[in-house]
C-alpha cells in the first residue's frame, strides 16, 4: 500500500516515514497542502496521514477538498489538537481515525491495519486465501502450515494481491503500491519481485497477464 505523509515537522515526518516504509508501506512525505493536492490527484494512495497545523493553511481543508473531489482512501489525522470539537470536526471532514501527537508509532502501524480493514470489508486480522494464511498485525504468513520470511516489499506486494484474490492487479498499481516518489523502478523491478514470491509462496500461485498485471489464485 501506497501512504501519503502530509507533515511539516521534520522529525515526526521522518520518523513516521521510516517506520511506514519499514512495516511494507510505500510513503510519500509532504509538508504542505499544495504538494499533498498535487500527489494525491496524480497517485492513488490507499491511506492518508494527515497534520492539521500545516504551513500554508489547515489540513481539515485540504481533508474537505479531498473528499469534494472524490478521494475516498481512508484518512488518519495525526494532530496536537486535543479538544473533543477538533476531534468532532475532523470526523465531521471525512477523517477515519484521530491520533494526537505525541504518539507511539506501533499504535499508529495497529491504527493503520484496523482502518484498512474497515475500507476492504476484511474486519478479521487474519486473512486465508487458498492454503496462503495471512496475520495482518504481525506480518506473519504461512503456506501449508509452513511459515513464510517475505521482505518488507514482498510482504506489501503480497498484501497487494490478497486485496483482490482472483482479480487482477495491474503492473502499474503495484508499482505505485511499492514505490515512493523519488525512488527510481526499474523496467523488470515487478517482475524480480513477483519471481521472488513466487518462489516462497508457490509458482502456480501467481498468474501472469502478460504486458498487463498479475492475479492471485484462489483455488
Amino acid at each position: 500500500m501506497r501512504i501519503l505523509l502530509v507533515e511539516d515537522d521534520d522529525l515526526i515526518g521522518e520518523a513516521v516515514r521510516d517506520h511506514t516504509n519499514t512495516a511494507g508501506y510505500a510513503t510519500d512525505w509532504v509538508r504542505t497542502i499544495v504538494d499533498a493536492e498535487a500527489a494525491s490527484k496524480s497517485v492513488e494512495y490507499g491511506l492518508v496521514l494527515l497534520d492539521l497545523q500545516l504551513p500554508d493553511g489547515d489540513g481539515l481543508v485540504l481533508l474537505e477538498h479531498f473528499r469534494a473531489w472524490g478521494g475516498d482512501a481512508p484518512v488518519i489525522v495525526l494532530t496536537a489538537r486535543d479538544q473533543i470539537s477538533d476531534r468532532i470536526a475532523g470526523l465531521n471532514a471525512g477523517a477515519d481515525d484521530y491520533l494526537i501527537k505525541p504518539f507511539n508509532l506501533d499504535e499508529l502501524e495497529a491504527r493503520i491495519l484496523a482502518v484498512r480493514r474497515r475500507y476492504e470489508g476484511r474486519p478479521q486480522n487474519i486473512v486465508q486465501v487458498a492454503d496462503i494464511v495471512i496475520e495482518r498485525a504481525t506480518h506473519s504468513i504461512t503456506v501449508s502450515g509452513q511459515d513464510v520470511q517475505l521482505t518488507p516489499r514482498e510482504w506489501a506486494l503480497l498484501d497487494l494481491l490478497v486485496q483482490r484474490p482472483g482479480k487482477l492487479v495491474t503492473q502499474k498499481r503495484i508499482e505505485e503500491a511499492l514505490y515512493a516518489f523519488g525512488e527510481e523502478v526499474e523496467s523488470n523491478t515487478v517482475q524480480v519481485y513477483i519471481s521472488r514470491l513466487r518462489k516462497k509462496i508457490g509458482m502456480e500461485k501467481i498468474r501472469t497477464a502478460r504486458g498487463i498485471g498479475y492475479m492471485l489464485m484462489v483455488e
